[in-house]
């Protein structure tokens, strides 16, 4: 018989970088999406665009009767959350996040990067409707955006960067997931929650057992949306919460644990198809110049573009200061403070999440503004980022030459 191949230590790396490749193209992917929609919902066929996002389809039992737009965001957003999960699962157990010491730094930068920016947004909205929930737009950071620029702008970076890059990017996740989870929870349905919880319970013992097949796991996967959505929690946290019960560790017969088979069946998917239909339906804002001159001078989107550009870069630049200087951690091999706050910049880039947060904590024209926000906001922090990330480029370039 023969014996399996021992799992290699460069065999992290590698899955790492295929995830950067598999992000990156998904990140130019989405940024088609939004200028497509951007165009569409600005152009004499505008009123179609907005037609077919509102379009309601699905059955009424289960409140499942959802337009395009919900659709998009409930459902095929479940799938991008299952990745992150998954990725969540997999750094927390075998990866970067496994090691205490080399997981303080991004750890604590992906905090100050959560709490600062929220803090911010709400001193500048203080006040203004709908500011009870939207504070939490600018609090992500879009792995798929940050990894694609980074890629692009970053290439003689030391790899350490791109994993404390994307590090801090999962435990961002993670604080966004917790938000979503509480923030817009709104009511609850115990019989939903209890069939949620019991099929969750199920799919961790067929993991447990090692069972295969997905005539088994597709369903199971099916019936879990169905019932978080019913309950009341949005849908996405479905994903999360399977993605967060698959196992991490192959058995000595396998060649990968399921995990790693998952993501690379539907991380493609995720990155190539999911996030950028849902882009399609959720950045597609009536652009003008009156509502332009609304996002400099309202204080809700003014809160939102400030805590992502300026709250991000503070708070995970901050808090990686802090996190050094008191000897809780230490900067990644080969990186130095102006790799940071290139890197920090470049987690203002929200978009995926923050426009999701921002669908769910606002309504009407209110809604359109904070999009408009986001967008804005992204797009400085991801240009600003670039730059300073192209002058570290070349600076380790020249480094690596003498």
């Amino acid at each position: 018989m023969n014996t399996p191949e021992p799992r290699r230590p460069g065999q992290a790396v590698a899955e790492f970088a295929r995830y950067l490749r598999t992000e990156t193209t998904g990140g130019i992917i989405l940024l088609v999406a939004t200028a497509v929609a951007l165009i569409w919902a600005n152009s004499p066929l505008g009123d179609i665009y907005r037609s077919i996002r509102e379009f309601e389809i699905g059955p009424e039992l289960l409140h499942l009767n959802l337009s395009i737009g919900d659709w998009a965001k409930d459902g095929l957003l479940a799938l991008f959350f299952f990745v992150v999960g998954l990725e969540l699962k997999r750094e927390m157990v075998v990866g970067e996040l496994s090691n205490l010491k080399a997981a303080t730094l991004p750890i604590v930068a992906a905090i100050g990067g959560m709490v600062i920016p929220a803090g911010i947004a709400l001193s500048i909205g203080w006040g203004e409707p709908g500011m009870d929930q939207a504070w939490a737009i600018p609090v992500a950071t879009d792995i798929a955006f940050a990894l694609g620029v980074l890629a692009v702008t970053g290439s003689n970076l030391p790899s350490s960067a791109r994993v404390f890059l994307l590090s801090l990017a999962v435990v961002d996740d993670l604080g966004a997931i917790i938000v979503i989870a509480v923030l817009f929870t709104t009511k609850f349905d115990l019989l939903a929650g209890g069939i949620a919880v019991a099929s969750l319970l199920l799919y961790s013992w067929l993991q447990h057992k090692r069972i295969r097949t997905p005539w088994l796991y597709v369903p199971l996967a099916v019936i879990t949306w169905v019932a978080v959505h019913s309950a009341g929690i949005h849908a996405t946290i479905a994903g999360v919460a399977l993605g967060l019960l698959t196992r991490v560790r192959p058995d000595p017969e396998e060649h990968e644990a399921p995990a790693i088979r998952l993501e690379h069946l539907l991380q493609p998917w995720s990155a190539a198809l999911a996030v950028p239909v849902f882009a399609l339906f959720a950045a597609g804002i009536e652009v003008s110049g009156e509502s332009l001159g609304e996002v400099f001078t309202g204080a809700l989107p003014l809160a939102v573009m400030i805590g992502l550009v300026g709250g991000k870069f503070i708070g995970i630049f901050g808090a990686s200061v802090f996190a050094v200087r008191t000897r809780l951690a230490t900067l990644p091999r080969g990186v130095g403070w102006r790799d940071i706050a290139a890197l920090a910049m470049l987690g203002g880039v929200g978009f995926t999440v923050s426009l999701l947060i921002a669908d769910l904590s606002l309504t009407g024209e209110t809604t359109e503004l904070a999009k408009a926000a986001v967008l804005l906001a992204s797009a400085v922090a991801s240009l600003t980022a670039a730059a300073l990330l192209v002058r570290r480029s070349r600076a380790h370039s020249a480094e690596n030459n003498v």
